[in-house]
């Protein structure tokens, strides 16, 4: 997928806009631009309208990075730039500054069709709620029961049990009429302190917030962990070899991310896998609230079985004392590319390859392998004719792959009498074609030629 051609006319745009046409620092840029732009396109396609996606990026590209996204998704879907702290100590033999934090870049497909989730409620965050009266009603936290919008209405004098009269701030008032303030004194909802003589505030009861947070775009280490607790997180894991990774991401900040863009039946795909953090992240999410998340991680460096596999493996099952996420996934490896650089079909994937792929990118549906009668496909009448061309029929269209690998192939009549199936479309593959326009019109034939009009996914 990488294209190192700076001629195409989307990267000399960014490489213009980003580094100026003449500046020297072009070829450092050059290549991370035409290495990000075509992937960036393909994970556009591939996300769901409703769906969002998270880059992480660091401060030589992240001004890049938001150039281009904001070229594929529409500046309008971008949604936030995320300040996550990677690192706890600074580098003390850093030239300027320390780098002590990367970035996270969320776009959506649709802004007005994504629907993000509260964050979740941190322990640190509930602490603060206590029960200081002994509330039947439970923990609460005193709010400020004034406001800075003014309303004569709502400046008056409260007397506190103690018999103090206490007054709103200079400049402010309560936040609440004579009338409610007493309705919400005889529910016990405003606190004057142990002695009853301090500014009243408001209850504010645990049980009655929100479920979550409000996303913020600051996230600590104290939170989502950071590079380290990574690092630590794979020592345990790999207690039995080494790992190629300098600066890991830790589990929980993927969690939270999943936690916010995500529902339990999702399906995540993290096309940089590296260590595998992302599916690990998916296993202990929905190990913790019982859903069937799905996840596709991409790897192409060679430790994707021995380590990125492996770990999901080891986490699955359970390492040193920590308790397996249960679950399951399969492997796959790399086979033939279905395009060669030139454009052309690569017959060495084998035909079955390519029946699937042009059955699928024609309908998005599996191909049923084995399907060789247009006829009665569904029965087991062994007395059919067979067609070995015949892909199968979608939404009434029936798809036809005239292709030998050794001779070349002609749509003509002598073909069409072939056929038995009775569609209101029909879409054939050859190399060539003679029947007339105005008789494929008649009957609803498409022809496609091979290898040019098999459209890349």
């Amino acid at each position: 997928m990488y294209n190192d051609n700076v001629n195409d006319p989307k990267i000399k745009k960014w490489l213009g806009q980003v580094v100026g046409k003449e500046s020297e620092d072009l070829s450092r840029h050059d290549k991370w631009l035409c290495m990000m732009y075509p992937r960036l396109k393909l994970l556009h396609k591939l996300l769901s309208d409703d769906g969002a996606i998270f880059i992480s990026c660091d401060d030589n590209e992240q001004a890049n990075l938001k150039l281009i996204c904001d070229e594929i998704w529409g500046g309008g879907n971008f949604i936030n730039n995320i300040i996550w702290q990677k690192k706890y100590s600074p580098q003390n033999d850093a030239k300027y500054f320390s780098d002590m934090h990367d970035f996270i870049v969320c776009y959506s497909k649709s802004k007005p069709q994504w629907k993000r989730n509260l964050a979740k409620r941190t322990e640190e965050q509930n602490s603060r709620y206590k029960n200081l009266d002994n509330d039947p009603r439970g923990v609460w936290k005193s709010s400020d029961l004034s406001v800075k919008t003014y309303s004569k209405a709502y400046d008056y004098p409260i007397t506190t049990p103690s018999g103090k009269v206490i007054n709103p701030p200079q400049g402010r008032c309560w936040r609440t009429s004579k009338e409610n303030l007493e309705k919400l004194i005889s529910e016990n909802r405003i606190y004057f302190g142990k002695n009853g003589d301090n500014v009243p505030s408001i209850k504010r009861f645990l049980t009655e917030v929100q479920a979550g947070t409000v996303p913020v775009t600051l996230w600590l280490r104290d939170e989502v962990g950071d590079n380290q607790e990574a690092r630590q997180i794979l020592k345990k894991i790999f207690s039995d070899k080494e790992f190629p990774f300098d600066t890991p991401k830790p589990s929980r900040l993927i969690e939270k991310i999943l936690q916010i863009a995500t529902n339990q039946n999702d399906i995540i795909l993290d096309s940089y896998a590296g260590s595998g953090t992302t599916a690990q992240a998916v296993l202990n999410i929905n190990k913790e609230d019982n859903g069937n998340r799905k996840f596709i991680c991409i790897e192409m460096e060679d430790y994707a079985n021995d380590v990125t596999a492996e770990r999901v493996k080891r986490v699955i099952k359970g390492y040193g004392t920590t308790e397996g996420t249960g679950g399951s996934f399969d492997f796959y490896e790399l086979g033939q590319p279905m395009f060669l650089e030139d454009g052309n079909l690569n017959e060495l994937v084998g035909v079955d390859k390519i029946r699937q792929y042009v059955y699928y990118t024609e309908t998005k549906q599996s191909y049923k392998l084995g399907v060789i009668s247009d006829e009665l496909e569904n029965t087991h009448n062994s007395s059919f004719i067979t067609h070995k061309s015949y892909l199968g029929t979608h939404n009434d269209t029936a798809y036809y792959l005239h292709y030998e690998q050794d001779e070349v192939t002609t749509l003509d009549h002598a073909f069409l009498a072939t056929m038995k199936t009775k569609a209101e479309q029909y879409v054939i593959y050859a190399d060539n074609c003679l029947l007339t326009k105005d008789f494929m019109t008649k009957h609803n034939i498409i022809f496609k030629k091979i290898p040019r009009d098999i459209t890349r996914f």
